[in-house]
């Protein structure tokens, strides 16, 4: 059984690295790039078994170090994938080379255990450097796509399917199974292990392939244009450089609320930014301080309080009775049922269903 799994995971691991690498859908191709070289020094860990399956006996440490290396560089790598999701302009500071101490040292403790002939302690050294190694990075991770969830409401509509959520869930995965791998070490109870970790190992694997292959572009804005927003949402109420005059923001505001209420754009599920900009005469930019500016909100929760009161207005309707809740978000610009549920219930304290019971008792 555990031959098998070995090889389906060794496998699938190789041929979704090629995939993302090659990038066919071509659609975030820095990020795509730095993920498949994740999966390629992931599938590097299942080496070992698959030389024993083809009777290929290595012993070299010259072979195996550098191996050895590019396994330490893995937790690494993702991070840097994760990064060029969340900006893919993302550029390299000093401060960044830091994360490579940590395979270096990884790497000099290996070099210096197997001098010692795998020494007990080293080995225990090696494994819980191995583990904090890992936990350092996936905490990274973690914060890097919490920050990005909140930039790309400063652009879209509707974040279903570029708010990395699949790789938010591989994370709790991988964290997860990265914690029950150091305790069964620990605990030196490695034949059950075994099994165990591929299984896990390749269902992470498969959901990644999954939500890899129908992944969407994420920034559909250029470079500058994004950078212009995120700067201006970072700077401070006092430094914020002003774009339109206090008298012009006024009848602006008016304006926008005037399209939004005669265009209805809110409807079309794919609003973004740059189209509602365009429908003003603006630029992405400018559109945005306004709303910040007016509203004291992002582009998302602007857009999605218009697709909420949609709703609420299509609820009460007696004659809507034979839609769905679902069919009125999906009418209203929803295009997700997790993000309409969790935006309806962030606006109106309460969730669609309990709304709608609450209107029919009136």
């Amino acid at each position: 059984m555990n031959t098998l799994v070995v090889i389906l995971l060794f496998g699938s691991l190789l041929l979704l690295s090629f995939l993302l690498i090659s990038n066919p859908v071509n659609v975030n191709k820095k990020a795509n790039f730095w993920f498949g070289l994740v999966l390629f020094f992931w599938s590097s860990f299942w080496l070992e078994e698959i030389f024993v399956l083809i009777r290929l006996d290595i012993q070299s440490n010259l072979f195996w170090l550098p191996i050895r290396f590019f396994q330490f560089l893995t937790p690494v790598v993702f991070y840097y994938s994760i990064a060029y999701y969340a900006n893919p302009n993302f550029r390299y500071g000093r401060k960044d080379f830091i994360h490579f101490l940590f395979p270096i040292i990884l790497l000099l403790v290996l070099m210096v255990n197997q001098f010692y002939s795998d020494n007990a302690d080293l080995s225990l050294v090696l494994n819980a450097l191995v583990i904090i190694q890992a936990f350092y990075f996936i905490v990274l991770s973690f914060i890097k796509i919490q920050k990005h969830k909140q930039r790309i409401r400063l652009f879209t509509s509707n974040t279903f399917q570029i708010d990395l959520k699949w790789l938010e869930l591989i994370i709790h995965a991988i964290f997860t199974l990265v914690a029950f791998i150091g305790i069964y070490n620990l605990l030196f109870v490695e034949a059950d292990l075994n099994l165990f970790a591929n299984i896990v190992s390749l269902s992470i694997v498969y959901f990644i392939a999954y939500n890899s292959l129908k992944q969407k572009e994420i920034f559909l804005l250029d470079e500058n244009e994004r950078n212009l927003i995120i700067s201006s949402e970072e700077q401070t109420e006092i430094n914020k450089r002003k774009l339109i005059s206090d008298d012009e923001l006024e009848s602006q505001k008016e304006h926008l609320i005037k399209l939004m209420d005669d265009q209805k754009p809110y409807l079309d599920s794919e609003l973004s930014l740059a189209q509602l900009a365009e429908l003003m005469n603006f630029t992405p930019h400018q559109l945005s301080y306004l709303i910040n500016a007016a509203f004291e909100e992002s582009f998302f929760w602007f857009v999605n309080r218009y697709r909420v009161q949609r709703v609420k207005e299509l609820l009460l309707d007696k004659e809507n009775e034979h839609l769905t809740i679902l069919g009125i978000a999906f009418e209203s610009g929803f295009n997700s049922k997790t993000s309409f549920n969790t935006t309806f219930k962030k606006i109106s304290g309460q969730t669609p269903s309990e709304f709608k019971k609450n209107g029919a008792a009136l």
